[in-house]
């Protein structure tokens, strides 16, 4: 089967962890392990984060020394992909199978005229006080996050084509596949030619999109919580082990999972099985053989 694996950009920097090379070896090491029953099985490609990598990338910006997000994408898609490429072929190697792993510069078409353009809503990189806001506020748009500090937001488009999927479809059929990193490097179109824009594509939606380009049979989401709850951290919270297309559909219009957290992952889920998909887990890494919520139409 075709499975899409989404792994969270904590699992390969977690909160707390300092940025070194080595923590992020650890944990990608850690990560594919616990992955790598679902992944030698199947024809997979793995997806990633790239938030605490592209936040140190960003805080070079402040002194003039930055390059546009479009750039920081793809170069935290190569150092990435790098990272798991090379952990997973070594458990290839060590588990005698013969197959290889190749990375993807992952280039993902939006719409120059997507309303998030002018009401930009997500925040990258590091926090900042209210005064060390007021002096970049002429150089990029800052917005409080509530409760935690000052940071810079940037445009989230809609995911609308992966543009190297079909390469990516003629690749599983001998190798796995490391691809959309970060959400993947979000262009537009002018004049028929692709050029970069400055914005962050979402990383769930952009794997759910590739998903769909290459008629996967799973969606995998890992994230930091074992399974998706109704009324998260509320004393009436509930865990889902399993839920219909219906079922999930009511839920998210109910509002049970907001945009800055679970809403995403449930949007891709919904759009993934409402697309053909057949099956979707969000889980994290230490129960993805276990508990877990699975979504099914």
């Amino acid at each position: 089967m075709k499975v899409v694996i989404a792994l969270g950009g904590n699992a390969i920097l977690k909160k707390g962890d300092k940025p070194t090379i080595k923590a992020q070896i650890e944990n990608t090491r850690r990560v594919l392990k616990k992955l790598f029953p679902l992944i030698k099985n199947n024809k997979a490609v793995i997806t990633h984060g790239n938030g605490p990598q592209a936040g140190y990338l960003l805080l070079q910006q402040e002194k003039g020394i930055g390059m546009p997000l479009d750039v920081l994408d793809a170069e935290t898609e190569g150092q990435i992909g790098y990272l798991i490429q090379q952990i997973l072929y070594n458990l290839l190697q060590k588990n005698k199978v013969k197959k290889n792993v190749v990375t993807v510069l992952t280039q993902v078409l939006v719409d120059k005229n997507d309303t998030a353009f002018s009401k930009p809503s997500k925040f990258v990189g590091p926090f900042y006080t209210k005064p060390q806001a007021g002096k970049l506020k002429n150089k990029f748009r800052i917005k409080e996050d509530i409760g935690r500090g000052y940071r810079r937001v940037v445009a989230s488009p809609r995911p609308l084509e992966i543009i190297e999927s079909g390469v990516i479809n003629n690749i599983l059929n001998y190798s796995f596949v490391i691809a959309v990193g970060g959400g993947g490097i979000p262009v537009v179109k002018e004049r028929n030619e692709l050029k970069g824009i400055d914005a962050v594509v979402d990383k769930d939606l952009a794997s759910q999109c590739l998903a769909d380009s290459i008629n996967a049979d799973i969606l995998v989401m890992i994230t930091d919580i074992d399974r998706v709850y109704l009324n998260y951290k509320q004393k009436n919270q509930k865990g889902l082990d399993k839920a219909s297309l219906k079922e999930i559909r009511k839920y998210y219009l109910e509002g049970h999972f907001p945009p800055g957290s679970m809403g995403p992952k449930i949007e891709a889920a919904i759009n993934f099985l409402e697309n053909g998909g057949k099956k979707v887990i969000i889980t994290n890494v230490e129960n993805i053989n276990g508990k877990g919520t699975v979504i099914v139409r």
